[in-house]
């Protein structure tokens, strides 16, 4: 099949850039400039991706009781909603951010960040909401994280009515959303790439372990720099 990428920018929202985002990802903002460099480049098909969350969402810290309910520490367990049998899944508890609101706007920490070229130029074909059932974590822009999805967003099907071959994963964060969504990519049979200076994690201390997951044979992810980008992209 003929190589015909696309990029997925992740979740590069308010919210999780300083100076006043409620679950700040440090140097968040400072992609900005490099994804906007690779919105130049003539990707066929460009999609960004929203936390998109109502605010009794199962992620928040604040809709459960203490002890269990410190943001950033506290873990919860939750089930398949459609197959209560499968194994069940654990996730930290995070702050309120990126609500959805009554209205379906958005509050201002969900908004994509106004650097970003593409709002202003119509750089971007898509945008992938995620993390909108309340029931659920949503880590991944294409399911959450079962082997039978409760919630799958649009994603997959997007990227095979456009022939896509190859995703080059870009965003926040990058030991959640932009991990997991490259996973999953890769376990669609995307040929998959992370763009490593166009992503930021909530910890460093996690990426050892995110890279070494990279290399397993069942992902086979690769990461790239934007300068072996820029190369490959306007070859």
């Amino acid at each position: 099949m003929t190589f015909k990428p696309a990029l997925i920018i992740v979740d590069v929202q308010e919210d999780f850039c300083p100076p006043d985002g409620a679950l700040q990802v440090p140097g968040g903002r400072d992609i900005v400039p490099v994804i906007n460099e690779l919105l130049k480049l003539p990707f066929p098909l460009k999609i960004a991706t929203q936390d998109w969350h109502p605010e009794d969402h199962i992620s928040f810290a604040s809709n459960h009781p203490p002890p269990n309910n410190i943001p950033f520490e506290s873990t919860i367990t939750f089930k398949n909603p459609i197959d209560p049998a499968e194994k069940p899944q654990t996730t930290r508890l995070w702050p309120v951010h990126c609500l959805r609101g009554s209205d379906g706007r958005g509050s201002d920490g969900a908004k994509l960040v106004p650097e970003l070229n593409f709002p202003k130029e119509d750089k971007v074909h898509r945008i992938v909401k995620k993390g909108e059932d309340k029931r659920v974590e949503m880590y991944s822009a294409f399911a959450d994280p079962f082997e039978k999805p409760a919630v799958k967003s649009d994603l997959a099907k997007i990227l095979r009515e456009e022939n896509i071959t190859d995703v080059y994963c870009t965003g926040l964060a990058a030991d959640y959303c932009v991990y997991y969504t490259a996973l999953h990519a890769a376990e669609k049979g995307f040929t998959t790439w992370v763009v490593k200076d166009a992503q930021k994690p909530v910890k460093q201390e996690n990426m050892k372990e995110v890279e070494e997951t990279y290399k397993q044979d069942k992902y086979k992810i690769k990461m790239v720099s934007k300068d072996e980008v820029l190369q490959k992209i306007k070859q």
